[in-house]
């Protein structure tokens, strides 16, 4: 079940309100799930339950995606002011340094939410960040593309092409390795997910300068890459290896940009692990 919360939190214009949409489910120490660009919450249903056997799971559309508002006008959409809103928002939700799994987009803010010690564990899943300037270029336009092509289509044409294997991977087979596994309901919701995202455009503008260059020390971090990822290439992985070298790095074989409809028992089990190092770590 969806609800949302509203919270103030610190922007470059001063304390500003925002409202983000969320689920909740399960028992034990909270991890907060977080999903890439143009896409929503509804991104992590096939791990989450696998989750939530472990864990108090709270999956959040980001601000200006999925169910959430927009950002107040004038707030950018910078990983300065996101990260730092999630914290405001683990506090309003009633939660302490949660562990955090974040996937592209989301993956990057994991990162900055670890590096500021919000968080007490991090698995980022093909995070952003960790790009050269054509790869990021490349990953953009690809974007861009994939946008266009969600707004351009009408409903019934979406609803269409989700009922056949074929039209699923034509929807979605830019982030997904196996795109016939998603439902045809599924591929609608994120279709519109990516058509109606009212912070897509200004979320990928502040990430043209983006580069995460700094250090995660002091939790576990993990950093996982699908082997079939199309949109941010596997070798950025090893770099992010290199900017975090603590960091454990693991291949997700036959698995996509995002990987939790591709293998979910494998990311659930990643994820997990990660969750676990941090018990070892405070116990």
């Amino acid at each position: 079940m969806t609800a949302t919360v509203s919270f103030t939190f610190d922007s470059p214009l001063g304390p500003r309100t925002a409202t983000v949409a969320y689920e909740r489910k399960g028992s034990g120490e909270p991890l907060l799930l977080l999903h890439g660009i143009g896409h929503h919450l509804q991104a992590w249903q096939p791990v989450t339950d696998i989750l939530a056997a472990e864990h108090e799971v709270i999956a959040v559309d980001l601000p200006g995606f999925g169910a959430s508002e927009p950002l107040p006008q004038g707030v950018p959409y910078t990983l300065g002011t996101v990260a730092p809103a999630l914290g405001a928002l683990c506090a309003a939700l009633g939660v302490e340094r949660p562990h955090v799994a974040g996937n592209s987009l989301g993956g990057l803010l994991a990162l900055e939410m670890g590096r500021n010690k919000l968080v007490r564990s991090v698995t980022a899943l093909s995070p952003a960040g960790f790009w050269t300037e054509g790869e990021r270029r490349y990953a953009f336009a690809a974007l861009l593309a994939m946008r266009a092509g969600a707004k351009a289509l009408p409903l019934p044409a979406v609803r269409r092409l989700s009922r056949n294997a074929a039209g699923r991977a034509a929807l979605t087979g830019t982030i997904y390795a196996r795109p016939a596994r998603r439902s045809p309901e599924a591929v609608v919701a994120e279709t519109l997910a990516l058509r109606d995202a009212t912070g897509f455009e200004e979320t990928l503008a502040a990430g043209g300068s983006v580069r995460f260059t700094e250090d995660v020390p002091g939790l576990p971090v993990t950093i996982a890459w699908g082997t079939r990822d199309r949109l941010l290439l596997r070798r950025q992985g090893v770099r992010a290896k290199h900017t975090v070298p603590d960091a454990r790095l693991v291949r997700l074989p036959g698995c996509g940009h995002v990987p939790m409809n591709d293998d979910p028992a494998l990311v659930s089990r990643v994820i997990l692990d990660t969750a676990r190092r941090a018990s070892l770590v405070t116990a």
